[in-house]
């Protein structure tokens, strides 16, 4: 309709062009016309919504004006007109300021009509008649809003005050305001039951009158929040003082919604509570809107991975932790290529799938404490905290490259990609986050120079380390599967016969290029790897090959003990022992396991429970270590252990460091207290082996009898009846 008229008026000012007299003057009047029906079409609906408003208070005899937020009136009724002497047309479109005596300034606390912020307010101010006479006036104030909340204009009862209100009025102005408030009113009785809401309690809760008044205000009870909250709020309800805050309440349909609360109580003449009020508005779309801006502030958009932001604040965390307990960890830079490629070829959108896809690749990998971050394109980030050892950052960076091995499949289609990696340390390389970035950075780029698909660290000597150390990972997977590993023999002998009475099997590794690799370095990393799951099985067969081996050649052979890593140690160990001894058939006595004692602590029920069906079976158990640990009276009283064996760093200072000896004698008395059989390791010298046996120590093992040896070689010597000297 707004364009017809438009179209219409442009028609008639045409015409009006070649016009004089009274015919212009027509044709003027029919203009005029014209662009008024226009103007009414193009109102916009919050000025439509206002006249709903205006019209219906217009023949009220209450004093009642409508605002725009401007503070222009759209509406003056003829009770206004009563007020002030204006009629309507001399006020609508005038701005509230005209009412406004000539002293009130813009501080004046009357002013209300131009700095409402919230649902309603009342306020007693001075204002101008048209006569010019100045009066005081009670302004009943509320907002006006459109159906999606948004304030769109004022609505303002007035009553003069030269007339004062009596009661009733009172009553039914501040029931007009609760009723015309955008906050839902809740009002209850001394014993805590509703007696009156308000139109927007209902329109936020659901619930109406019928359904709300003789209940308690438990029925917006959501459950959320803990005893002492309630505590709180019940306390206000009893006159402790007001109380503000937020409280999760429930809608009639079970939808929980945040709220902003204030209750406060009435008291009459007597002192005593006879109300309590509680005012509250729905917040959930502030609580939304906040919870989105935070997550754009913190989060990426794409992958929903932290931020640089958010990841230069969590490494900031660590760091501090870091300090404190001087923690290694590492923090890595990935850049993934041919993102761009796959962008150019087959859209912004499939790229961005690669991302992501990457992203939950990479999460996949990581431990939970680890922080993943999407800081740039298709750079992410990595903070590793508390990591054992330095290396450990390389094998982490492994895996996440080895993610990308495999083609990943993005709508359709299989894409390769692959990464760079740049790995900065702290706390050696700083312990300051944008130090670090930036020194992942450095070594991302200098990987990117050596080709696609490798990682860097920014030192030299701990990228050196790094590959060594998963160089001697492959390397000792490759001995597994070629048979690179000995075992050899070291005796125990007996102090008091100098008779060899056992023996300790030691793995050897025989490396094709290296030589002889110490234990000291491989198995360790057996250790981080798991590897040493399938070393410890190999040992354990080999050892009851040898066994059975110098059986069929009828020597006479004291029992080997046998290492057992904690990682063996579980509840199929028993089951795995016997179908190792009946394949080789092996008696159970010719066998002794020796553990650590890191084991007494994991977890006494299930230890206890395996080492007894160990013991069951007739295998023997030993304590290997003993001393370095967690040893205590408490702890190897509950466990079935036959031999203590005191280790090598005990037995270096003696017999003349005097701690050395203190521990030594301590461990031999507690043994003897359990009546258990003790072994010392490391024994060099002729004078710590005198000591020992002075001590009472049962058994000596160390190269003053001999290293350990080949299973040949200790045949030999069984055979030899080779002796340790022991007399005094």
């Amino acid at each position: 309709m707004a364009e017809s008229a438009l179209d219409r008026s442009l028609d008639l000012v045409r015409n009006a062009r070649a016009m004089q007299g009274n015919a212009l003057a027509e044709m003027l009047v029919r203009l005029e016309a014209e662009l008024v029906l226009a103007k009414q079409a193009q109102l916009p609906l919050a000025r439509r919504l206002l006249q709903h408003h205006a019209d219906t208070y217009e023949q009220s005899d209450d004093a009642v004006i409508v605002l725009d937020l401007s503070g222009y009136l759209t509406s003056w009724n003829r009770g206004a007109e009563a007020v002030f002497g204006y009629t309507s047309e001399e006020a609508i479109g005038q701005h509230v300021l005209f009412l406004y005596a000539d002293d009130a300034g813009a501080d004046d606390p009357g002013v209300a009509e131009l700095f409402l912020e919230h649902g309603s307010c009342l306020v007693e101010v001075r204002r101008r008649r048209k006569s010019g006479d100045v009066i005081w006036v009670r302004l009943a104030l509320s907002l006006i809003s459109d159906d999606d909340g948004e304030a769109i204009g004022m609505l303002v009862h007035l009553s003069p005050l030269a007339e004062h209100l009596t009661e009733e009025d009172k009553i039914r102005l501040y029931a007009r305001i609760i009723e015309d408030s955008d906050q839902g009113v809740l009002i209850t009785d001394a014993g805590e039951r509703i007696v009156s809401i308000n139109s927007s309690f209902t329109r936020i809760t659901g619930y109406s009158a019928t359904e709300s008044i003789g209940q308690t205000p438990d029925l917006l009870r959501s459950g959320v929040h803990d005893a002492d909250f309630r505590a709180k709020v019940r306390a206000a309800m009893q006159g402790n003082g007001p109380f503000r805050g937020e409280i999760v309440g429930k809608r009639k349909n079970g939808e929980l919604f945040p709220q902003s609360v204030t209750i406060s109580v009435v008291r009459n003449a007597e002192g005593r509570i006879t109300h309590t009020f509680s005012l509250f508005s729905d917040i959930s779309v502030h609580k939304d809107a906040e919870a989105r801006m935070q997550r754009m502030a913190n989060y990426d958009g794409l992958t929903g991975l932290p931020n640089r932001s958010l990841f230069n604040h969590l490494v900031g965390q660590v760091l501090n932790e870091a300090r404190r307990g001087n923690e290694y960890g590492a923090l890595m830079v990935i850049e993934v290529n041919r993102v761009g490629a796959i962008s150019d070829t087959l859209g912004h959108d499939v790229a961005s799938e690669v991302i992501c896809t990457v992203g939950r690749q990479f999460r996949g990998v990581l431990r939970e404490p680890d922080i993943l971050a999407r800081i740039d394109g298709s750079k992410f980030a990595v903070a590793l905290p508390t990591i054992g050892q330095r290396e450990h950052a390389g094998i982490v960076a492994q895996k996440l490259l080895a993610t990308l091995a495999a083609p990943l499949l993005v709508a359709g289609h299989g894409l390769q990609v692959s990464a760079n990696i740049g790995i900065a340390l702290y706390l050696d390389d700083s312990m300051d986050t944008a130090s670090l970035l930036r020194f992942a950075e450095v070594a991302l780029a200098k990987a990117g120079e050596f080709g696609l698909g490798g990682f860097l660290f920014y030192r030299d000597e701990m990228d050196q380390r790094a590959r060594e150390r998963l160089r001697l990972e492959t390397e000792l997977r490759t001995a597994l599967a070629e048979n690179q590993f000995e075992l050899h023999y070291q005796p125990k002998v007996s102090l008091r016969s100098g008779r060899i009475v056992g023996a300790e099997a030691l793995i050897r590794w025989r490396h094709p290029e290296r030589g002889m690799v110490s234990p000291g370095v491989f198995i360790p990393l057996a250790e981080e790897t798991g590897l040493i799951f399938d070393i410890g099985n190999w040992v354990m067969n080999e050892a009851c090959r040898q066994i059975r081996a110098w059986d069929d050649a009828g020597l006479s052979m004291p029992p080997v003990a046998v290492n057992v890593s904690a990682r063996q140690f579980d509840r199929s160990l028993p089951g795995r022992m016997s179908e190792v001894l009946d394949l080789h058939g092996v008696e159970p006595a010719q066998i002794m396991l020796e553990i650590t004692e890191s084991l007494l602590v994991r977890g006494t029920d299930s230890v206890i429970a395996i080492m007894n069906e160990l013991v069951a079976m007739g295998l023997a158990l030993a304590l290997d270590d003993f001393g370095t640990g967690y040893s205590s009276l408490a702890y190897l009283k509950k466990f079935p252990i036959s031999t203590l064996k005191i280790d090598r760093s005990f037995v270096i200072g003696l017999p003349y460091e005097e701690n050395d000896c203190a521990i030594a004698r301590a461990i031999v008395t507690m043994a003897q207290q359990l009546r258990q059989e003790i072994v010392a390791e490391g024994v060099e010298t002729p004078e710590q082996m005198a000591f020992l046996r002075d001590l009472g120590c049962d058994q000596l093992q160390g190269y003053l009898f001999s290293p350990a040896v080949s299973g040949d070689e200790f045949a030999r010597m069984q055979r030899d009846s080779k002796r340790l000297t022991v007399s005094r």
